[in-house]
């Protein structure tokens, strides 16, 4: 159990109502992992792989893993070919390619 925030990228200003509410996600440097498939299908491996990793090497900080469902349900019915982007905050240590 916990809190979840589940949110749609927007370039307009958003209006609140009942429970929407506005939130700005902050940007962070991100260690990720690609998990394919369903959530059914280990998706529990690929967090703790990527929780270690960023335990392993002392990258952690605080702010909320994030999910990107690169390839879901809205896109096929095929869960197989469903791909989910885990985010794990952690401090930057370099230039980055982007």
């Amino acid at each position: 159990r916990g809190e979840a925030t589940v949110f749609v990228p927007c370039h307009d200003t958003v209006r609140e109502t009942g429970r929407v509410t506005v939130l700005v996600i902050p940007e962070v440097e991100l260690a990720l992992t690609l998990h394919s498939g369903p959530h059914s299908a280990e998706i529990d491996r690929a967090y703790g792989a990527l929780g270690a990793y960023v335990s392993d090497h002392a990258l952690a900080i605080e702010g909320p893993i994030r999910e990107y469902y690169l390839i879901g349900p809205h896109e096929t019915a095929d869960d197989s070919q469903w791909r989910t982007e885990i985010g794990w905050p952690i401090f930057h240590t370099g230039p980055t390619a982007r």
